[in-house]
């Protein structure tokens, strides 16, 4: 997973547990249909205080003591079984739970020459909330920078010929556990997680392109034999 589309038009689709004016705050604001790595995408979080929150932060997240507001490793995603024991993640694991509302994420068929990415989607129509982490960065001229990962397990639901691994998806009163700590190991997540009836279909290569961010990319297109460009041959993840 290295893109999504955080594009939700309406409160009801997104699960009732969340507080109205957070699931407002997410169906009014702006629709973003290519979000990629360093891109700003809408997370829930919950404070020290016990509020539920929604802010902007950054795909990618950049652990509190690095020295730069940018990180040389790929953190977009986290492994759920490494999470917990590693450098980067282990202290947001701790104390900084999130959930990323999703209107569905890009994954390319690599099973397919030349591979061709595919949207997933639920097939209800409802949005998605992938299980994550965030971190807070502080520079030495006081700029702060909120930014978060999401993190990722085998999922059978993945509609084949994808592969069948993705985000760890939450809903109901789990989703507001994982936000409020109470879930504290992979093994627990994965208890709580659920696997929403998923479908897929292609779409086209300009997703790979992080300056194009709107609805076309969303329709589904007829994959063809054109040899990928340079560009899009760069953009090697799933």
């Amino acid at each position: 997973m290295r893109r999504f589309a955080q594009a939700i038009a309406e409160r009801g689709q997104l699960p009732g547990e969340l507080p109205d004016a957070i699931a407002q705050a997410i169906a009014t604001g702006p629709d973003r249909y290519n979000v990629g790595k360093g891109k700003p995408a809408y997370a829930v979080a919950m404070t020290e205080q016990r509020l539920v929150v929604v802010a902007d932060m950054v795909w990618g997240l950049v652990p509190r003591w690095s020295k730069t507001p940018y990180t040389r490793y790929t953190t977009v995603t986290a492994r759920l079984e490494r999470a917990p024991r590693s450098r980067i993640f282990a202290d947001a694991w701790k104390h900084r739970h999130c959930l990323v509302p999703l209107s569905g994420y890009y994954k390319w068929d690599r099973q397919r020459k030349p591979p061709w990415p595919h949207f997933i989607q639920r097939a209800d129509g409802n949005a998605l909330l992938a299980a994550g982490l965030w971190e807070r960065w502080e520079g030495q001229e006081g700029e702060v920078m909120h930014s978060f990962a999401v993190l990722t397990a085998p999922n059978s639901a993945i509609p084949a010929p994808l592969t069948p691994d993705g985000p760890v998806f939450l809903e109901g009163k789990a989703a507001m556990r994982w936000l409020s700590g109470s879930i504290s190991s992979p093994r627990s997540l994965l208890r709580h997680a659920m696997e929403p009836d998923l479908e897929s279909y292609p779409v086209s290569r300009a997703i790979a392109k992080p300056d194009i961010d709107d609805y076309t990319l969303l329709e589904p297109v007829m994959p063809d034999d054109t040899p990928l460009e340079d560009e899009e041959e760069a953009w090697d993840e799933d």
